[in-house]
């Protein structure tokens, strides 16, 4: 059956824009950009066919307006929309707008989002459906006296959720009930400037756990697979950093349970398309439904690179109305792999957002390495959008193999102009309790709070840095082997460094 789509707009931007564009040309569809005051010379803009621009930096005036997202739909004369991951991929009038203009939204339906974006009604549908829960409430309430009661029946600690949370926000871990109240009142207040909602309730908080999830996909023809785990227990601030599959934790048995779920959740919820279903594993082996992400994840690469499959391709095939792929249908998990998010924050200072302008950028390559990438050298990094600018993924035969490959791939992965947090990253792949396979969601604050940065400055390796950034940035066509031979050098030497004040970095 011929793809009916002549044009998919991507009403996102950076590496997740970029990515979707690959899967356009891969299906001989035009992509359309789309892109603010900020993204004027972002990559994603050059990378597709066309670009429309859709206002100012503030998102509220550009990535998050719908009716501006529509127009520059209309106007391009694109079939269908794909969303991307953050902005409005989870917001259900997103794909309501696009129904009333008659545009595909590739994704799933606002009824399927709007339930499973909230937490205490998924709660109430995955708890008829029998699938297995934290212990807890399962509608949100204002009255202390029900919180005090639940708190009481599940045993202290709790946590207080936000009803229409994610992202860590909306939540307080309450360890006794003189913390309950106070806990209670800044949870809503965070919840209410968070997502204009300030309904929480409370569940049993579940000490270290891993964080567990199941890529699922399902067609409009009654079909439904998962595509196996991944772990993300690797988290700073609750924000995943590194993720891996198959984990270290699942056996047969106990993927095939949690598989089992996991399409039990989908549904139950009526989805369609691509989504993820996350569970807690505690340390007993016993796992807990947490939450259902309705969009295309950040750390899907992974998923592809041991299932050979191309998710957004599938994507938007289910969106065209055709069924799922006989390669998903059988698909099987080949190897071990190992993604690395990099973001423009200062690894070795709490994270802090870093800009700048990119001075200089190479990638890392290889059989079994990939980078999906929203920067080049001279784009500048701001803090208009989130930090993330690159994925870094590799894939090898078994684990030890893929995190060696990992930790040489982040050592030959250069970018200049703004700090990241690849230096942290290669201390946890090296840190004995990861290499181990104890990957915990406390695993930063038990292993890394007390980590030690080495720093190697060099003044004369400084100069030959800055002296080949200058001579590349010249773009000297005649020089620029001799050039180009003299900035690899400096990497393969030394690891850690910092120059120039706020002028050029390398961790």
């Amino acid at each position: 059956m011929p793809m009916p789509f002549k044009k998919i707009l991507i009403a996102n931007r950076s590496e997740i824009a970029v990515r979707v564009m690959h899967a356009c040309r891969t299906l001989g569809i035009k992509s359309v950009a789309v892109y603010s005051d900020a993204d004027l010379k972002s990559r994603h803009r050059f990378f597709a066919d066309e670009s429309v621009h859709i206002g100012s930096a503030s998102p509220c005036e550009s990535y998050l307006n719908i009716d501006r997202l529509i127009s520059a739909a209309k106007s391009s004369g694109t079939d269908a929309i794909h969303p991307g991951y953050g902005f409005l991929a989870e917001n259900p009038l997103f794909p309501k707008a696009c129904k009333d203009a008659g545009i595909i939204f590739i994704g799933p339906t606002a009824e399927a989002m709007q339930l499973m974006g909230n937490k205490v009604e998924s709660r109430k549908k995955m708890a008829q459906a029998g699938v297995q829960m934290t212990p807890g409430m399962q509608s949100s309430e204002i009255d202390i006296k029900v919180f005090e009661q639940a708190a009481k029946k599940v045993g202290y600690p709790v946590m207080i959720k936000a009803a229409a949370g994610g992202g860590g926000k909306g939540m307080r871990v309450v360890s006794d009930p003189t913390q309950l109240l106070s806990a209670i009142e800044a949870a809503r207040r965070e919840a209410k400037n968070a997502f204009g909602d300030d309904s929480v309730y409370l569940e049993k908080y579940i000490a270290n756990p891993r964080h567990i999830e199941f890529q699922i996909i399902a067609d409009n023809h009654g079909n439904c697979v998962h595509l196996f785990e991944r772990e993300c227990s690797i988290q700073r601030r609750h924000q995943k950093i590194i993720e891996e599959t198959p984990s270290v934790a699942l056996d047969s048995a106990l993927r095939a349970k949690m598989g089992a779920d996991a399409v039990k959740v989908a549904k139950a919820a009526g989805y369609t398309n691509a989504g993820t279903v996350e569970f807690l594993l505690d340390q007993s082996g016993h796992y807990y439904f947490l939450e259902m992400n309705t969009r295309i994840q950040v750390e899907h690469p992974i998923t592809e690179m041991v299932t050979g499959l191309d998710l957004v391709i599938e994507q938007i095939r289910i969106a065209a109305g055709l069924p799922l792929s006989e390669h998903i249908i059988n698909a099987s998990q080949r190897g071990h792999a190992i993604e690395c998010r990099i973001y423009a924050e200062d690894g070795n200072n709490n994270f802090l957002p870093s800009t700048g302008t990119i001075l200089h950028y190479s990638e890392p390559s290889g059989p079994g390495v990939r980078v999906d990438s929203g920067i080049e050298k001279g784009m500048a990094v701001g803090i208009d959008y989130d930090p993330i600018m690159a994925k870094l993924i590799v894939h090898a035969p078994d684990r030890t193999s893929a995190i060696e490959k990992m930790i040489d791939a982040l050592n030959n992965y250069h970018i200049l102009g703004v700090k990241t947090s690849k230096r942290f990253m290669i201390d946890v792949l090296n840190h004995p309790e990861f290499q181990k396979g104890n990957t915990f969601t406390n695993f930063i604050e038990s292993h890394m709070s007390e980590r030690q940065i080495a720093k190697s400055p060099d003044n004369s390796l400084a100069a030959l840095i800055a002296s080949a950034s200058s001579h590349s940035a010249a773009g000297s066509s005649s020089r620029s082997a001799s050039i180009e031979q003299n900035s690899l050098q400096p990497w393969q030497a030394f690891r850690d460094w910092e120059i120039g004040g706020d002028i050029l970095y390398e961790e």
